[in-house]
């Protein structure tokens, strides 16, 4: 009896030192186990509890009566599945007639203490049907990627959200997006992600670094165009805008709208176009937009209002030529001048990582997403790479970005050099690719270099 006690005291030990220091191990050998059976065992009464019952039909009221039965008991969302994850359970609910998508959401703090796990999130699939999420542990505290992801062109997984799915940064469906973030707030790290899931990808990448370009300087063997001061930014610009206008003609002159010509062969954009005829689409990464819109005199602010126009028209026109803005800084607001609410508009991604100010949290998700706000500027400092991800449909998650150091980026965008396309347009401003026998110059114009 004594041996079965120390036995069972070390295995307990085991467990709780197990959940401590590992608990993702700890969920997947122990945790979800233990959850399956408590929700199974406590959802009747935790669903009545959290006010997530309907009473019965009234004709089993009456057959109750003629038949002198029981009253019948109140009826919870009946489970359609229960599926264990590698970070918590997903449960697929039919809602009985009378409930709400918006009932199950609003009971999501109850649910979580109820059934004690660490978070719970709910989505509506359909009508009648929702998905529940239940996260078994804090799955941003330590963020492990799963091997496993949906690869589809354009579509890059960049973060893990706090219910345990991926975050996909899709430009196809989101083609324009806004990122910000303090000094040390994970932005940059958030940003080499990006350039490492896009370097195995058929894409041409175009960098704006005003920093002198120690961002994105050490990436530029994946880079088709770097632009590391305003001057050169507003020529790059110029020529991204130029070729869309290229592109339009391509894409005007392969419509075929002729009566006999089916809906699907009529092409809109590039993804319509034939294989043969698509242009290679473009991702514009901006890493600090305030340095573009900052004047000292009369000739910068020329070249400011340059700048911002070409912004705005890429936003506005860029998506059917398969050119994409990625837009980043640690400040973004109004003061910036005219034109930058303008722009804000046709982002339609917002990611903002701790800010320093309250005005920059509006700007991201005032317009889509109020409640977001309060939780952008509650990130604490200590938790780097955390953020706020939303969109212009008003849905936001908590997101954080595994950890990539630069020399892993920069080891991927080595590995993918030679899938870096070769733009005409962009030529001029191809940087200069480390150990090469050319010795290091500024990124500017050849033109220029060579003078």
């Amino acid at each position: 009896m004594t041996g079965f006690a120390v036995t069972l005291v070390l295995v307990v030990a085991a467990v709780g030192l197990l959940r401590w220091r590992r608990p993702a191990w700890y969920w997947l050998t122990f945790g979800v186990t233990l959850a399956v059976v408590r929700v199974l065992v406590r959802y009747g009464s935790v669903m009545d509890a959290c006010g997530l019952t309907v009473p019965p039909p009234r004709w089993r009221l009456a057959v109750a009566r003629v038949t002198n039965q029981p009253i019948p008991e109140s009826r919870s969302p009946r489970i359609l599945r229960l599926r264990p994850t590698r970070t918590g359970l997903v449960l697929r609910l039919k809602l009985r007639p009378g409930q709400d998508a918006f009932d199950v959401a609003a009971a999501s703090g109850r649910l979580r203490h109820s059934f004690s796990m660490y978070g719970v999130t709910s989505r509506e699939l359909r009508s009648g049907v929702v998905e529940v999420r239940m996260t078994g542990y804090d799955v941003l505290k330590r963020v492990q990627m799963p091997t496993e992801k949906e690869t589809r062109p354009m579509r890059v997984p960049v973060a893990l959200r706090q219910d345990g799915s991926v975050h996909y940064r899709d430009y196809r469906a989101i083609p324009h997006a806004l990122t910000l973030g303090a000094t040390e707030s994970g932005k940059s790290v958030y940003q080499r992600n990006l350039v490492a899931g896009l370097a195995p990808m058929d894409v041409a990448l175009v960098g704006i670094d005003c920093k002198q370009g120690v961002e994105l300087f050490p990436l530029a063997r994946r880079f088709s165009a770097l632009a590391d001061d305003p001057d050169t930014a507003g020529e790059v610009l110029d020529a991204l805008v130029e070729r869309m206008k290229r592109i339009y003609q391509v894409i005007r002159a392969q419509q075929r709208i002729t009566a006999d010509v089916p809906d699907a062969e009529i092409a809109a954009d590039i993804w319509d176009l034939p294989d043969h005829l698509r242009p290679v689409p473009v991702v514009v990464l901006v890493d600090e937009v305030a340095e573009l819109a900052l004047y000292a005199n009369k000739e910068e602010e020329k070249r400011r209002d340059r700048i911002v126009t070409d912004l705005v028209r890429l936003a506005q026109l860029g998506r059917a030529a398969g050119i994409y803005l990625e837009i980043c800084g640690q400040r973004f607001g109004s003061e910036l001048g005219k034109g930058i609410t303008m722009l804000r508009a046709q982002l339609t991604g917002r990611t903002a990582h701790r800010v320093n100010d309250e005005t920059s949290a509006n700007m991201a998700f005032g317009d889509i997403a109020p409640d977001a706000v309060l939780a952008a500027i509650q990130i604490p400092a200590e938790t780097r790479g955390l953020a706020i991800a939303g969109d212009s449909s008003g849905g936001w998650h908590r997101i954080r970005a595994p950890h990539t150091s630069l020399r892993q980026a920069v080891n991927i965008c080595n590995r993918y050099a030679d899938r870096t396309p070769e733009l005409p347009e962009l030529a001029p401003f191809r940087p200069t690719r480390p150990g090469s026998d050319v010795a290091p110059v500024p990124l500017v114009k050849a033109s220029s270099a060579t003078t």
